[in-house]
């Protein structure tokens, strides 16, 4: 019984002394500041290998590339229509950079291979029974 009454007591310890220290390590999801994003434009550079896709603070999603860098905003062409669009440094929430490939395409491309490097085997193991 008293083997009971500890295992009980130590399980309602570590629940209740380690919750709130495991929920208050998760950082929260912040904006960037005016500073972050203007670097990280400026690292970006400028034309059209300069891509990159901007969350602006009011939820809006803009996929394109870097066309003008200024001191208080930048331009960005729309990858899809081209239409040019002025935004603040202020109103952006996030800048990410869109160099290399998508994750479906790289998963795509492990798949693959994978399947490759099987039939490859398949076929080794089947020319050697001969």
């Amino acid at each position: 019984m008293i083997r009971i009454l500890v295992s009980l007591m130590l399980a309602y310890l570590l629940v209740f002394t380690a919750a709130p220290v495991l929920a208050g390590t998760r950082p929260d999801k912040q904006d960037e500041s005016v500073e972050q994003v203007r670097a990280k434009i400026e690292r970006l550079g400028i034309g059209e290998k300069a891509r990159a896709t901007v969350r602006l603070k009011n939820g809006t999603k803009i996929k394109g590339y870097i066309d003008q860098v200024r001191s208080d905003d930048f331009v960005i062409k729309d990858r899809n229509t081209g239409a040019p669009m002025n935004i603040l440094y202020s109103d952006v929430s996030k800048v990410e950079s869109n160099k290399g490939h998508s994750t479906a395409k790289m998963l795509g491309i492990g798949i693959a291979i994978g399947v490759g490097v099987v039939l490859a085997i398949i076929g080794i193991t089947i020319s050697s029974l001969d």
